[in-house]
């Protein structure tokens, strides 16, 4: 484009709508696939941020004491309780399989199948251990009597928030596990380095397709620190 042009350009805010409805340049080249994952992230955003807004005004409304969550999520190691420890153990897992999520996404994009392969497989673990430490959690309060609709240790709204918020949160992780483990075999495979066709698409694999499923991981594990944040330490 020439000198004479860019002059001729609406300026300030007025160009603004003219360079995105013209040329298509802000969006021309980005991946469909992660601008789908963006939108479908936005609006799990929103349902997330419900729950935990539902659940805010639930507790302050209630009139009943909401239970003590050091108390509730403590664990007895040698005879002694111990505050929030499987909850803490829980976010280190979740946390550092986001960081091994992410290096996987380094090596993909340099064609290191070995490491990519073994990062993916590691962040696979890591959310499964994370889901088997939320199933021994809802184990031990069921155990102890908290119900949805029943909780002996205050405010009954506390067993449907914990089971609601958790339960959709673990949904997540584990539909990421599965996709783990399947992209895992994918990168040993080879699959993207020769581009063969998934089985619900007809476009080729590509590595890219580690970075789209990164976001989603990165988005869940975001997800859980606002959980542990406002459920388990407030």
């Amino acid at each position: 484009m020439s000198d004479n042009s860019l002059n001729n350009l609406p300026k300030g805010f007025k160009g603004m709508s003219h360079d995105m409805g013209s040329d298509q340049t802000a969006f021309k080249g980005v991946q469909w696939g992660k601008v789908m994952m963006w939108i479908f992230l936005l609006s799990d955003t929103f349902v997330f941020s419900c729950f935990l807004i539902s659940y805010m005004k639930g507790r302050t409304s209630t009139v009943v004491d909401w239970p003590n969550t050091s108390e509730v999520f403590s664990l007895h190691v040698g005879g002694m309780p111990v505050p929030l420890l499987l909850i803490a153990i829980m976010t280190f897992v979740l946390i550092t399989s986001s960081g091994t999520m992410a290096l996987a996404v380094k090596y993909g994009y340099e064609k290191n199948r070995k490491m990519c392969g073994w990062l993916i497989l590691a962040t696979a673990i890591g959310g499964l251990t994370f889901v088997g430490m939320q199933v021994f959690e809802w184990s031990k309060l069921i155990h102890e009597g908290v119900r949805p609709w029943e909780n002996p240790f205050g405010a009954k709204q506390f067993g449907s928030f914990f089971f609601m918020i958790t339960g959709f949160h673990g949904t997540h992780v584990s539909i990421g596990v599965i996709f783990l483990f399947i992209y895992a075999r994918k990168v040993f495979r080879g699959d993207f380095d020769e581009g063969k066709r998934g089985f619900f698409t007809t476009m080729k694999s590509d590595y890219v397709a580690i970075e789209i499923l990164g976001l989603y991981w990165h988005f869940v594990d975001l997800v859980w620190v606002f959980i542990f944040a406002f459920f388990y330490l407030w």
